[in-house]
C-alpha cells in the first residue's frame, strides 16, 4: 500500500489543553475514516506524524522542518519503519505559528476572513470608535495589519492600539487596562492568542471593568476556561469563530476514548489526569494530594461541555489532502493540467474542490484560499448567572444578529442631527467631529451629513435648518404697523395744512395774511399739502406707475415748497433795501417776478425728472439676501442713481440757499420778522435731509422706504409748523394784534 504522511500541530498550555487534545483525536477519527472509505483512495492508507509546538514559535519552526526533511527521530505505528518526510503540514492551531511556518515553507497565504468579517461586524453594529489590544508576535501583527486594511476608508475608526508584550510586567498590563478605561471607546477587540488574552483579562476581571464591549477572535472566543473564571466582566462579548457543523460518528469517538484502550500513549493519560484531576502510578509529594484514576471516569460530561469549534476545520483539512491525492492518482498522462499535458507531483498537494461527508461543498480560488463562513458567538449571562456561548452564523449574506444583550454605543462624536454638518477636528481621526449647524438659507434633511444644500430661489431655510420655504414677500403696505403710522402722519399733515389754508383763506383781507404774502403763502400751503400726500405714493405694493409717480411727485412738490419759500425770504430781505434812500430795488421783486422765479425753479426739476423718467425710470425690483433672512422684499429701484442724486441735490440746494438768505434777514428791525421762522424751518429741513442719506443706505429691506417717508413727512411738518404756527397762533387766537400798527416798525 501507498502511505502518506502529514503534520498536526498540538497547541499545549503548561499542562494538557482539551480544546487541543479533540483537534488531535478528530484528525485521527478523520483519517481512519478515510482509510475505511472504499471509494476515496481505495488501496492506499494514510498515515500521519503528530508534534506538540508548545506555545513555541522556535520550536513549531524547527519540528516543521524536521518532518518535511524526513527527520522526525521517533514515529510510532505497524506499516513504518522510519520517519518519511511529510509533504503536507496541518497547523499550528495559532495563527502567530502558522505565519511562520507560512513564510518559511511558502505552503499558504495568510488568511484575511477574520479581519474581513471582524470590520463588517463593527460597521454593521454601527461601533466608529474602538480600542485594539494585540499580541506581540506574527499573528496580533498580521491581525493588527489586515484589520487597519479593512477599516481603511470606512467610518470606523481606532482610538487606541494596546500591545501585549511576551516579557510583559503586571505594571503594563494595568497601563493597557487604565487605557481601556479612560477611553471613550467601548469597543474592545483583542488580537491576541489565547494565553496572552489571559492575562489581559484576568486583570480587566480584578479592576472590574463590567462597561465594556469585547470583540473576541477565534483564538479565545470559545474559551470555556476564561469564561469559567470572568465573571459578568466578560458579558456580552462577542467573538468570531470557526464554524461548528456535526461530524457523524465524532462524538461517539470522542467519549469512547479511554487509558485502557491506549495504555502506552502517554498523553492519553496526561489528558485524563488533567480532566479528572487525578494521577496514575505514584502520588507526587508536591502539590495537593490527588486520588488514582481508574481509567473508569465518564468522559461523556467532559466532551459536551466542550464546543466542537475548529473540529470540522481539521476534518475539511484532512478531507482535502485525501482528495487531492485521488486526483493526483486519477490523472492522465497528456491530460493532466500542467504544460504539455502533464500530470502534477505527488509532493505538491493542491486540491481545488471536493465535497465533505456531511454535505458541504469545499473549494479554493486562484489564490489557494477558501471562502469560508463564520460563526459569531455571544457570550450570554444566563439566568443561573454563568456565560453561556450562543451561536449567530454569519453567512456571505447581509448580516443578521441577534445579540442577546443590549448593544452599546462607541463612538467619538454623537450622530450629527438634521440641519447640521459635519466637521472634522483638526488633528483627529475623521470618526472625531463637531455638528455644525447649516448657515442660512442651506438646509440639510439628513443625518451625519458632511454638506449643507442650498435652498433654490425665492426659497430660505427654516429655523431648523431642514428644509427649504417659500420666502416671505414683503413691502412697505398699508396694513403695517409701520405703514399705518406713516399713512396716518401723512393724512394728518395733509389735513392740518387744509385747515391751514381755510384759516388763512377766511383771514385773507386781515393785515397778517396780507403783509405776508397771501399769494405765496396759498401756493406754499398747496405745495406742503402735496408733499404730505406724496408720502402715501410710498405705501404700497410696488408698481411701474407707482414707482415713477412716487419720486417725480415727491421732488417736483418739495421743489415748489422751497421756490416759494426762497421768493417770501427773498421779499422780506430786499423790502428792508428798498426803504433806504434812492432804492428800487423791489421793482425785481414784484409778484410777476415771483411767479416766474417758482416757474423756473420748478421748471428745472421737472426736466431733471423728465429725463431720468425717460433714460432709466424706477422700476419694482425684488431684493433677497442673507441679511434679508427669509424674506423677498419689493422695492423700487431708483433705476439712475444719477438722477436720483440730481433730484436730491438740486432740493439741497434750494434749501441752502433759503436757509443763507433767511440766516442774513434773521435780525430786521420788524415787530414779526418771518426770517427768523424761516431760518428755523430751514435749518430743520436741512438737519433732516442730511441725515437721511447715511439712514437711507444702511437700512434694509422695506425701512429704506420707511426712512424716505419719514424724512418727507419730518421736513413737511417743520416748514408747515415753523413758518404757519406763529401766524395762526395770532389769527386765531390773538386777533388784537391782527392789526396794521402791530405789523409797522417802531
Amino acid at each position: 500500500f501507498f502511505s502518506l504522511l502529514f503534520h498536526f500541530y498540538l497547541l499545549s498550555l503548561l499542562n494538557v489543553d482539551l480544546r487541543s487534545y479533540h483537534w488531535l483525536q478528530t484528525m485521527i477519527f478523520t483519517v481512519e475514516e478515510i482509510n475505511r472509505d472504499p471509494v476515496l483512495l481505495p488501496n492506499f492508507t494514510l498515515g500521519y506524524l503528530a508534534a506538540d509546538t508548545c506555545l513555541s514559535e522556535g520550536s513549531t519552526l524547527s519540528t516543521a522542518l524536521s518532518l518535511v526533511t524526513g527527520q522526525e527521530e521517533a514515529i510510532s505505528g505497524e506499516h513504518c519503519a522510519r520517519a518519511p518526510s511529510v509533504p503536507v503540514i496541518i497547523g499550528d492551531a495559532r495563527s502567530s505559528a502558522s505565519i511562520v511556518v507560512a513564510d518559511t515553507l511558502g505552503i499558504f497565504g495568510i488568511p484575511m476572513v477574520n479581519a474581513k468579517i471582524m470590520a463588517r461586524l463593527l460597521r454593521f453594529m454601527g461601533w466608529s470608535w474602538v480600542g485594539v489590544v494585540c499580541g506581540d508576535d506574527a499573528y496580533g501583527e498580521s491581525s493588527m495589519q489586515l484589520l487597519q486594511q479593512e477599516l481603511e476608508g470606512s467610518d470606523v475608526c481606532m482610538d487606541y492600539l494596546g500591545v501585549i508584550s511576551k516579557s510583559y510586567t503586571l505594571s503594563s498590563i494595568r497601563q493597557i487596562v487604565e487605557k481601556i478605561q479612560s477611553s471613550k471607546a467601548q469597543v474592545v477587540a483583542i488580537l491576541a492568542i489565547g494565553p496572552d488574552t489571559e492575562v489581559l483579562l484576568r486583570e480587566v476581571v480584578k479592576q472590574n471593568v463590567t462597561n465594556r464591549q469585547w470583540i473576541a477572535t477565534p483564538a479565545w472566543s470559545t474559551s470555556s476556561y476564561i469564561a469559567l473564571w470572568s465573571g459578568l466582566s466578560l458579558g456580552g462579548t462577542i467573538g468570531l469563530a470557526q464554524p461548528s457543523i456535526e461530524i457523524k460518528g465524532l462524538s461517539s469517538y470522542l467519549t469512547q476514548l479511554n487509558p485502557g484502550e491506549h495504555p502506552k500513549e502517554q498523553l492519553v493519560q496526561n489528558v485524563w489526569e488533567e480532566l479528572f484531576g487525578c494521577r496514575f502510578g505514584e502520588e507526587i509529594l508536591s502539590g495537593p494530594p490527588r486520588p488514582r484514576c481508574t481509567g473508569l471516569e465518564k468522559m461523556q460530561i467532559q466532551a459536551q461541555e466542550t464546543m466542537s469549534d475548529g473540529k470540522y476545520n481539521v476534518y475539511k483539512a484532512v478531507y482535502a489532502i485525501a482528495n487531492a491525492i485521488q486526483d493526483m492518482l486519477d490523472c492522465q498522462p497528456g491530460k493532466g493540467p500542467f504544460k504539455d499535458g502533464k500530470c502534477p507531483d505527488i509532493k505538491p498537494i493542491n486540491p481545488e474542490q471536493f465535497t465533505t461527508p456531511v454535505g458541504e461543498l469545499v473549494y479554493f480560488d486562484q489564490n489557494g484560499e477558501q471562502p469560508t463562513s463564520c460563526d459569531i458567538i455571544n457570550w450570554h449571562i444566563g439566568s443561573d448567572g454563568k456565560l453561556k456561548f450562543v451561536k449567530n452564523t454569519f453567512p456571505s449574506s447581509p448580516l443578521l444578529l441577534n445579540i442577546s444583550v443590549q448593544v452599546p454605543v462607541s463612538v467619538c462624536s454623537e450622530s450629527c442631527p438634521s440641519g447640521t454638518r459635519k466637521a472634522v477636528q483638526k488633528g483627529r481621526p475623521v470618526c472625531c467631529y463637531d455638528c455644525i449647524p447649516c448657515a442660512a438659507g442651506e438646509i440639510n434633511n439628513a443625518t451625519d451629513s458632511t454638506e449643507c444644500t442650498e435652498c433654490p430661489e425665492r426659497f430660505w431655510s427654516n429655523t431648523d435648518r431642514t428644509e427649504c420655504i417659500p420666502m416671505i414677500v414683503e413691502f412697505l403696505s398699508f396694513q403695517d404697523h409701520m405703514g399705518i403710522i406713516l399713512s396716518v402722519l401723512s393724512v394728518a399733515g395733509a389735513t392740518l395744512t387744509g385747515t391751514v389754508f381755510i384759516a388763512f383763506f377766511h383771514h385773507r383781507d386781515t393785515p397778517l395774511v396780507r403783509a405776508n404774502n397771501s399769494e405765496l403763502s396759498f401756493l406754499l400751503l398747496l405745495s406742503l399739502k402735496l408733499c404730505f400726500l406724496c408720502a402715501l405714493a410710498f405705501i404700497g405694493r410696488p408698481a411701474p406707475w407707482s414707482c415713477m409717480l412716487r419720486h417725480s411727485l415727491f421732488g417736483i412738490s418739495f421743489v415748489v415748497c422751497l421756490a416759494c419759500v426762497l421768493c417770501k425770504t427773498a421779499v422780506v430781505l430786499f423790502a428792508f433795501r428798498a426803504t433806504l434812500p434812492g432804492s428800487n430795488i423791489m421793482r425785481y421783486f414784484g409778484p410777476a417776478q415771483q411767479r416766474a422765479g417758482i416757474f423756473v425753479c420748478t421748471l428745472v426739476q421737472v426736466l431733471i425728472c423728465v429725463l431720468w423718467l425717460v433714460l432709466a425710470p424706477p422700476l419694482p425690483t425684488e431684493s433677497a439676501g442673507v441679511e434679508l433672512g427669509a424674506r423677498v422684499v419689493l422695492l423700487c429701484a431708483v433705476g439712475s442713481v444719477i438722477g436720483f442724486s440730481l433730484v436730491l441735490g438740486y432740493i439741497g440746494l434750494l434749501a441752502a440757499i433759503c436757509f443763507l438768505l433767511a440766516f442774513f434777514a434773521r435780525k430786521l428791525p420788524d415787530n414779526f420778522n418771518e426770517a427768523k421762522f424761516i431760518t428755523f424751518s430751514m435749518l430743520i429741513f436741512c438737519a433732516v435731509w442730511v441725515a437721511f442719506v447715511p439712514a437711507y443706505v444702511s437700512s434694509p429691506g422695506k425701512y429704506t422706504v420707511a426712512v424716505e417717508v419719514f424724512a418727507i413727512l419730518a421736513s413737511s411738518y417743520s416748514l408747515l409748523l415753523c413758518i404757519f404756527a406763529p401766524k395762526c397762533y395770532i389769527i386765531l387766537l390773538r386777533p388784537e394784534r391782527n392789526t396794521k400798527k402791530s405789523m409797522m416798525v417802531k
